[in-house]
């Protein structure tokens, strides 16, 4: 029997063809309006289900106090980072602070539209 030694495993490669653009406006609830439904009646909810999906902490959100919401200014700018959007610091600043339940609505399309799927190059089921 011969073994075969790996120098180099597969790697996981992400392709995406996806906009440098939000993908959705801040006001486009009629995409799905059972969320935004959802998120104007129970925001808190909402928001920390959201987080959950992006990958933070559950309660997070439940940090969001004071004038300008930390916590939704912090996930617009992480979402922005990890999914390549343009945009600026200013706007996340008014949109978390005078829309917040319409920016978390816009940040869960943005995450279910830009969910890329990882494809193993090269790998053999055994």
């Amino acid at each position: 029997m011969s073994s075969t030694l790996v120098i180099r495993q597969p790697q996981p490669v992400m392709s995406s063809l996806e906009s440098d653009e939000w993908g959705s406006g801040i006001c486009d609830c009629r995409q799905d309006v059972p969320e935004c439904c959802f998120a104007f009646w129970c925001l808190p909810c909402f928001a920390c289900i959201t987080t959950k999906k992006y990958g933070q902490c559950l309660c997070l959100p439940l940090l969001d106090i004071g004038c300008i919401p930390p916590i939704t200014l912090a996930m617009r700018v992480s979402m922005r980072e990890r999914y390549g959007i343009k945009d600026t610091i200013c706007r996340d600043c008014l949109f978390a602070t005078f829309c917040i339940a319409c920016s978390w609505c816009q940040m869960s399309r943005e995450m279910r539209k830009r969910d890329i799927q990882v494809l193993l190059v090269g790998a053999k089921n055994s």
